[in-house]
């Protein structure tokens, strides 16, 4: 009797045999499966400079310069990576599927890169420097990039319906901002009250979340399947007689396709107009608000907690709608409408003065409006990989996907660097005392400030709408998908 292989044991063979999406695929696969991870990664975008200046007290490495350059030299690391990974992964063969093997990987490998970004040794600051940026880049644009990667390939991969699509694509980005949500609310008090600057407690504390990300991979592995790579095996040894499919052709298929190209700008719009204005949420609640009706020094941060509920809210109340949604009128029509809203909101948060009120009322808009948009884009991309294979007769998953991630992956360091290049040249006194309230700073300062919380994220959104209204495969998707299936053979 022949041995089996690991992945046809059945401890890893997948619980999904419906051809269907059912609810357990739905909830176990694609919301509390990713969730582990993404918590992970939550914590870590938030608090691990904080690990790095308040209990590593790396501030002033290099002349202060470590903590600046090492990460944007990491991004592009990243990026290199996320390319190499998409291109591995267009090129794994197994009846596991294509991602799932690599999603099961990454399980161990972000627990042991997680734990080793805090086992930073005693010692010379150049030894620890040397650790961190060998246990971060080991973490990003290794273990974290296997994630990603086939994370984000399994709704393209789970179905070729689009409704069902749209469905996953939105849990799964549930999934995000829910462990972002509970992070913010749970993480700081642990931070503040228990964990301090004490590196063991900061140690057991993310072994515990590390050990939980690989647990919920495990179950996002279990509970997810490939039914479109699985609809494609019986090409499998044709395909193995043909020259493997390079870059280059896959390249020249995405370029040259218009759909792609709408989506991916869509999406560079929304999600570095974004993280301009997260960058710049700080200082507009500190410098342009006006606080005075609190009384005291420190109010900018009870304005900052009430505009993220704010934000939060709507994004939460969406989440129940956009798919149904979506699934009536079309992803392309929502998600226009979406960011249509979303600018009305901005334009109201933008004329409101430094007022709280409007700005309130404003963001709680803007956010509603872009939860299609953050709900929807990977099922976007789904379809536009169809709509390719459908024309082209190749599948060029791995790459678009690479492509996303590196987009994602690149918006903060990018935008961080262009806010900071607006203060600079606007004359931002990084002195200011916070008693002084909007009188601070100068008009110069406040509006650079302004323009990077509001304003460049609603004439986006205004961009965003007209590309999406050009978005137009959705009408014919289905015959492109039947006749894809054809060719198969299914």
């Amino acid at each position: 009797m022949a041995r089996r292989s690991l992945l046809e044991r059945r401890a890893f063979q997948s619980k999904i045999h419906s051809e269907d999406v059912k609810p357990a695929e739905k909830w176990l696969g694609y919301l509390l499966g990713p969730a582990g991870a993404l918590l992970l990664n939550a914590v870590l975008a938030t608090y691990l400079n904080v690990y790095y200046t308040d209990v590593l007290k790396l501030t002033g490495l290099w002349g202060g310069a470590f903590l600046v350059v090492f990460p944007i030299v990491s991004k592009i690391i990243d990026a290199v990576t996320n390319v190499i990974m998409g291109y591995i992964i267009d090129r794994t063969r197994t009846k596991a599927g294509k991602a799932r093997p690599w999603l099961l990987l990454s399980a161990p490998l972000l627990t042991v890169t997680g734990i080793l970004l805090f086992t930073v040794p005693s010692g010379s600051q150049t030894v620890q420097a040397i650790w961190v940026m060998v246990s971060y880049n080991l973490f990003y644009s290794f273990a974290y990039t296997i994630f990603n990667m086939s994370h984000n390939l399994m709704v393209p991969l789970s179905t070729r319906n689009s409704k069902q699509r749209g469905t996953l694509a939105s849990l799964t980005n549930i999934a995000g901002l829910g462990v972002m949500g509970a992070g913010s609310m749970i993480f700081p008090l642990l931070v503040s009250f228990a964990l301090k600057e004490n590196q063991a407690l900061w140690f057991v504390a993310m072994l515990a979340v590390a050990i939980f990300s690989a647990l919920t991979i495990y179950l996002q592995y279990l509970f997810t399947r490939e039914r479109v790579t699985e609809e494609l095996a019986g090409q499998a040894k044709a395909d193995e007689k043909k020259p493997a499919l390079s870059i280059g052709r896959q390249l020249k298929a995405v370029t040259g396709e218009k759909m792609w190209w709408i989506v991916m700008l869509f999406y560079i719009g929304f999600q570095w107009s974004g993280a301009l204005k997260n960058g710049s949420m700080s200082y507009f609640c500190k410098w342009v608000l006006d606080n005075s009706f609190y009384g005291n020094a420190d109010a900018w941060g009870a304005s900052q907690s009430l505009l993220s509920i704010l934000g939060a809210v709507p994004m939460a109340v969406a989440a129940l709608v956009v798919a149904p949604l979506c699934n009536k009128f079309g992803k392309r029509w929502v998600c226009m409408a979406g960011m249509l809203l979303g600018a009305g909101g901005g334009l109201i948060a933008g004329l409101g003065g430094g007022n709280i009120v409007p700005v309130a009322i404003g963001v709680a808009l803007k956010c509603l409006g872009s939860a299609p948009a953050c709900y929807m884009i990977l099922a976007l991309l789904a379809d536009v990989i169809d709509h390719i294979e459908f024309k082209e007769g190749i599948r060029t998953d791995g790459l678009t996907m690479s492509i996303y991630s590196s987009i994602m992956v690149a918006g903060t360091p990018i935008c961080n660097a262009i806010f900071s290049a607006l203060l600079n040249g606007s004359g931002y006194d990084q002195n200011a005392s916070v008693a002084l309230g909007t009188a601070a700073q100068s008009a110069a300062a406040k509006s650079a400030i302004s323009v990077s919380y509001i304003w460049v994220e609603t004439v986006a959104y205004l961009v965003c709408a007209a590309l999406i209204f050009s978005f137009t495969i959705e009408k014919d998707l289905s015959a492109e998908q039947a006749e894809i299936a054809k060719r198969s053979g299914k």
